[in-house]
């Protein structure tokens, strides 16, 4: 039996309730008899997500968000509804292969938030079969590259405005991605996490070398979270793109794929920015992706109270990596 991922923003259903929304989305015939018609998709750390059967045999995954009375971050709110736009704006701005979505609804009527019903893609998870093992260097290199390639045509979209994807937007990148960074603060001081820096030497970084965010003059879409596992792979191929729910306008740069830039334990980016066709950044580039790595390490340390985690070690690991991106920012080691 596979792990579950704990987290108490998933939002799991019984049965009842999974054949209600069922019918509500394919129709009374389509409803399962039994109980095991429904399996849940492990690997995510927000959603549950899950393998539905239908009657006829036909596969779909559903995708329920976190129950109403669960806090989540700032940038969580409503977080389903960035991801059904994101995925309306991938359809059809680019050729990116995606899941088509069958039914969403929002009322909240069923459940206490909101859901939908996507296209099962019957394909290996690439970030998890490549490190099993299952794939050859040659098709995890070649899918690496594909990656990059992909990212970059989602990049291509031009935003209306910097920030969320649904507003609030700003005219400009620095007063936008501030504002992410202070939110997230926001949410870690208002469930009191200590993230082993006080939050003023991360706002002083930030001030320090803010100037380089205004090198960004055009929105673009940015996913924030490709990373290997949200991808999947058949026959050597990247066949769809998963989990669009964090994207918003900003800087390319911030993509998930250039973190091992800055932090190795993410991996080697060679590949992905191969595909995406970029090589060296340029100072003021790598300023740039040093501070949304900092962006990232903060949320990592943060979120981890609002996902109710008991075993301390990826707290941990989230700590171990903010150091290192405040070293590399010249900011000496912590008193502990």
């Amino acid at each position: 039996m596979k792990a579950v991922t704990e987290s108490i923003t998933k939002n799991r259903q019984p049965p009842a309730t999974l054949r209600a929304m069922i019918e509500r989305a394919y129709g009374a015939a389509q409803v399962p008899g039994g109980d095991d018609f429904a399996e849940e998709i492990t690997h995510g750390w927000f959603n549950v997500a899950y393998r539905i059967r239908l009657r006829d045999g036909q596969q779909a995954v559903l995708k329920i968000a976190p129950p109403a009375d669960v806090t989540v971050l700032t940038r969580e709110q409503d977080m389903m509804r960035t991801e059904l736009a994101a995925m309306e704006l991938v359809a059809d701005r680019t050729r990116v292969p995606i899941p088509r979505i069958d039914h969403a609804d929002l009322s909240r009527e069923l459940v206490d938030a909101d859901y939908f019903f996507m296209e099962y893609v019957d394909a290996d998870n690439f970030g998890i079969a490549a490190a099993e093992g299952r794939l050859p260097n040659e098709v995890v290199v070649a899918a690496g590259r594909q990656l990059g390639a992909l990212n970059r045509e989602l990049n291509a979209i031009v935003g209306p405005h910097f920030g969320p994807l649904r507003g609030p937007g700003s005219a400009s990148w620095r007063v936008a991605f501030s504002r992410m960074i202070e939110d997230t603060l926001t949410d870690g001081a208002r469930v009191q996490v200590d993230i082993g820096w006080s939050h003023d030497e991360i706002r002083a970084v930030l001030a320090e070398h803010a100037g380089a965010l205004d090198e960004v003059t055009e929105p673009r879409f940015v996913e924030l979270d490709l990373w290997t596992k949200n991808s999947m792979i058949k026959d050597g191929r990247i066949v769809a793109i998963l989990d669009h729910e964090r994207a918003v306008y900003g800087d390319p740069l911030m993509e998930a794929g250039f973190t091992g830039i800055d932090l190795p334990v993410f991996g080697d980016p060679t590949d992905f920015m191969t595909g995406y066709g970029i090589g060296e950044l340029s100072a003021s580039e790598r300023v740039r992706r040093r501070l949304y790595s900092l962006y990232l390490a903060v949320i990592m340390v943060v979120e981890t109270k609002y996902r109710g985690h008991q075993d301390p070690a990826t707290y941990d690991f989230a700590r171990e990596q903010l150091d290192l991106l405040m070293a590399q920012f010249g900011r000496g080691p912590v008193a502990r």
